[in-house]
């Protein structure tokens, strides 16, 4: 089962600001929210997905030290 992570989760696992979060989902490079409700103003994120997205993330940046 997919654990839900709430913006201030989002913020304190990847250093970023909320607008950062939003504005890096809305131009494909960040995990989107998902809805929580329908018509609902209240998001998540899947943990696992944000995760993977700062793995990718320590990933990049070892390969230009290297480079």
């Amino acid at each position: 089962m997919s654990q839900l992570i709430k913006l201030p989760d989002v913020i304190k696992l990847t250093g970023l600001s909320s607008s950062s979060v939003y504005r890096l989902a809305s131009n494909g490079e960040f995990p989107k929210p998902i809805k929580l409700t329908a018509g609902g103003r209240s998001s998540a994120w899947i943990a696992e997905e944000v995760n993977q997205w700062v793995e990718e993330r320590i990933q990049a940046s070892r390969a230009e030290e290297v480079a």
